[in-house]
């Protein structure tokens, strides 16, 4: 059984870069073929996919959040990291990472998810 668990903190100040980590057990992130993603859900909100890191490094992501997003990833830990620069208050949102099972934009694909972390943008 894959686990996924989000890590990182809970509140990032406007214009600061928001980091977390995801930490993956029951299986690698190098595995073919499967995209390890972010996705999000702001108050009141449907679910957004945020990006994806594959599982031979490439990396896609939102058009709408792409100049802010870096995904990355360390095979040694097992793990991939977000970060998402210049955050505004509307970046407030439950953060999930999830692995997807195939390279799609749909933020319900996944099979696999994290239980999310909050993360609010506020001074």
């Amino acid at each position: 059984q894959v686990q996924l668990q989000e890590s990182g903190p809970g509140l990032v100040k406007p214009s600061q870069t928001l980091s977390l980590t995801c930490t993956v057990s029951g299986g690698s992130i190098t595995t073919n073929y499967y995209y390890w993603s972010w996705i999000r859900q702001p108050p009141g909100k449907g679910l957004e996919w945020i990006g994806y890191i594959a599982y031979g490094g490439s990396t896609r992501y939102s058009p709408s959040l792409k100049s802010r997003t870096s995904i990355s990833r360390d095979t040694s830990k097992n793990q991939f990291t977000l970060q998402l620069s210049s955050v505004t208050p509307e970046d407030t949102a439950v953060y999930y990472c999830a692995r997807f099972p195939k390279p799609t934009m749909r933020a319900q694909d996944y099979d696999y998810r994290g239980q999310g972390t909050q993360v609010t943008v506020s001074s």
